[in-house]
């Protein structure tokens, strides 16, 4: 029975992901997300 759920309880936050990344992309946020993860990346290597 733990295993049941277990297993429903990963399909449903595969599920709940999936949508949030397709909201994500409908509200063109995709460049801002990208935009931070490049700063992010540079600021640790000390570039920027």
């Amino acid at each position: 029975m733990k295993n049941i759920i277990e297993r429903k309880m990963s399909y449903i936050a595969l599920v709940l992901s999936i949508v949030f990344i397709l909201f994500g992309a409908y509200r063109s946020e995709v460049d801002t997300v990208l935009g931070k993860a490049v700063k992010i990346c540079l600021e640790c290597i000390g570039i920027g």
